[in-house]
């Protein structure tokens, strides 16, 4: 049994505290500073259920998909139920695992399984929340979690047994993602906009007042996830080393340039610039920086954060108009377009150094090679989560319904939904 290194168990278990709180509260405050009055608990509602069902549907068979050996495609059911989780102790304590051991490709951690399989666990909990920003305010709770359990096996599952287990042919590949701008946010983004074009516009948009119930929630909610996203990133380096230390450095350069990039692009386009865009700009560079944080220099980080910004904007506040969809709160246009950005510009910003090891002394650098194995990574995520998002929700729809009807979604998903609304 190898012992465990205890300063890294420790930044582990930080980190993974700091993902959770981006989902619990926030996510929740984030999207609920957003919608409408009516609708404020049930939106945040929908983050803690999907806390609660994720982490259950984790625990029963999504980490055995995602981490265990089976194919390069999928894993398979032998760590049903988290069998063999206790396997490394011995009188009392618990030692390091090796992920995917007993294969070519075996990776010896640091840190106890179950440290990291909760680290894990935190992922899978924000992506299927990430995704209901699209269709908010007029989704059926019963379908939503339905949905989810579904959602999380089939497609989240897959695509994290790709790019993050030693197996996955997306790491076969040479694609990298560092922290999940596949895996997390093209992955929620698309599914996102497959959903809201699924369900279809909220009753009386673009005649009814559709305006944020209370941004100072969503200020509060992103503030939340911005501190928390350094969890997501640096705690990505799977311990408290130097590449943990840089990819904190570039997602705090890469959410600066986010914020400006879109505060610069609205200023110049409406005259000024609005805490809305101010903060989901943050978002945006926070996002495009997730597959690049350990990966290159805080100067690329910056350019990612500007390039994401600027087209995030456009994709939010223009094109989603040009295009007629209602993806309510631009989960895909902050998360998909951004992660998208994001994955195509750690093929061209990635510097060597930073992921150089024994076995790949050259690390992984910028090149158009490199380029090309995250666009196929990239594209292979996408056709993906747009087949197998389009058949569950068609499924769950057909069963139980995932949309309210017109006099619920008007009377506010609060009342219709949970029986509660605010005083």
């Amino acid at each position: 049994m190898r012992a465990i290194d205890t300063g890294d168990t420790s930044w582990m278990l930080v980190s993974t505290a700091l993902v959770l709180l981006m989902t619990v509260p926030g996510l929740a405050l984030f999207y609920a500073g957003m919608v409408r009055r009516k609708n404020v608990l049930s939106t945040m509602v929908q983050s803690f259920g999907i806390c609660c069902i994720v982490s259950i549907v984790w625990m029963v068979l999504g980490y055995s998909l995602a981490f265990s050996t089976g194919t390069a495609w999928i894993g398979d059911a032998s760590r049903f139920f988290l069998r063999g989780i206790a396997s490394q102790f011995h009188q009392g304590t618990d030692g390091a695992f090796t992920l995917g051991a007993g294969t070519p490709a075996e990776t010896p951690m640091t840190i106890p399984e179950s440290v990291y399989l909760m680290y894990q666990m935190t992922f899978a909990i924000i992506t299927p929340a990430l995704l209901t920003g699209a269709f908010a305010e007029r989704i059926r709770f019963a379908g939503l979690c339905v949905f989810t359990i579904l959602w999380s096996l089939l497609v989240y599952a897959p695509v994290a047994h790709w790019v993050w287990s030693p197996l996955g042919w997306v790491a076969g590949l040479g694609a990298v993602d560092f922290a999940g701008g596949t895996v997390v946010h093209i992955n929620s983004g698309v599914a996102g906009l497959v959903c809201a074009l699924m369900i279809g516009r909220r009753y009386g948009l673009k005649r009814d007042d559709m305006s944020p119930y209370n941004l100072a929630y969503a200020i509060i909610g992103a503030s939340l996830l911005w501190v928390g996203w350094f969890g997501f990133n640096a705690g990505s380096a799977l311990g408290a080393n130097g590449r943990a230390g840089m990819a904190m450095l570039t997602t705090q350069v890469a959410a600066a340039g986010g914020g400006m990039g879109w505060m610069l692009v609205e200023w110049w386009r409406h005259g000024k610039p609005t805490a809305l865009g101010i903060i989901s700009g943050v978002v945006a560079g926070l996002v495009a920086v997730t597959p690049a944080a350990g990966f290159v220099l805080p100067s690329g980080a910056l350019a990612i954060g500007l390039i994401a910004g600027g087209v995030c904007f456009y994709s939010a506040a223009v094109l989603k108009t040009r295009l007629g969809y209602d993806d309510s709160l631009d989960a895909f246009g902050v998360h998909g377009v951004g992660g998208i950005v994001g994955a195509l510009l750690t093929g061209v910003f990635a510097y060597g150094p930073l992921s150089a090891t024994a076995s790949n002394p050259a690390g992984v650098s910028g090149s158009w090679a490199q380029l090309g194995r995250q666009a196929e990574a990239v594209g292979v995520t996408i056709i993906w989560s747009v087949i197998l998002t389009a058949i569950i929700f068609w499924l769950v729809d057909k069963m139980i319904g995932m949309r309210v009807s017109s006099d619920e979604e008007q009377m506010g998903l609060d009342l219709t939904q949970h029986g509660e609304r605010l005083n």
